[in-house]
């Protein structure tokens, strides 16, 4: 898929998506609960930016935690965007949050940040040039030492056991009432949409990138959480 079908199938999904993953919710509570701790040492006034920030998960949990930090909101949907900024308004954060309806390149600020967030974002990258190149950009964003925090989907998929592995994460989708045909659909994109790397190789081209000592922290089925300091 290229960015504008990404674009418009996050669109489609935007109205129930929080609801669609609530069961899942247990994966990126478990990764939060070691990114505040990541995140302890930084400034009190830290500006963070979320890339691919959907509807805003990350946003809020940090934004309780850390009442002194500003916000960067960089999400291409336009449909997701506003359910993450309607949520953060009912919270009273959103005065706290610049909202960018677009990419990184597209981002018409030239603040550089201390920690930025990617979840789940860079695999449907495929092209390992244009990947790499992403990370870049977020580097670019960042303030020297700056603190990536992202996670991909990640899976050696040669493997011999990745086929079982498989097998446990659509069926976990499926214990969380995701529908069949939405199943059927990401086992689709999981083939031909989505660039599903061994951990080593989404280390290593976050390090090409402009990073330092890429780092994973967490991992939950297939979802693998990774730290790095840009250079």
């Amino acid at each position: 898929m290229n960015q504008e079908e990404i674009t418009q199938l996050f669109d489609q999904q935007a109205a129930n998506y929080d609801k669609q993953w609530q069961k899942m919710s247990a994966i990126h509570n478990g990764m939060y609960f070691f990114i505040e701790s990541l995140v302890a040492k930084l400034p009190s006034d830290a500006k963070a930016i979320c890339v691919g920030a959907g509807t805003g998960k990350e946003i809020q949990f940090l934004a309780k935690r850390f009442p002194g930090w500003t916000f960067t909101v960089v999400e291409p949907s336009g449909a997701m965007l506003n359910i993450c900024r309607d949520a953060l308004a009912k919270q009273g954060m959103d005065s706290r949050c610049y909202f960018h309806e677009g990419y990184l390149n597209t981002l018409p600020s030239t603040d550089t940040h201390d920690v930025a967030t990617c979840f789940n974002v860079s695999h449907f990258i495929v092209d390992i040039a244009k990947r790499t190149a992403f990370f870049a950009e977020i580097a670019d964003a960042l303030k020297p030492s700056g603190l990536l925090i992202g996670s991909d989907l990640s899976f050696d998929i040669h493997a011999q056991n990745y086929q079982s592995a498989l097998t446990l994460w659509f069926s976990v989708m499926s214990d969380a009432d995701i529908s069949a045909e939405n199943i059927e659909k990401m086992k689709n994109a999981y083939t031909n949409d989505v660039a599903i790397l061994p951990q080593h190789e989404i280390l290593s081209l976050i390090e090409r990138a402009g990073f330092d000592s890429a780092t994973p922290f967490y991992q939950a089925g297939l979802i693998q959480a990774y730290f790095a300091r840009r250079k």
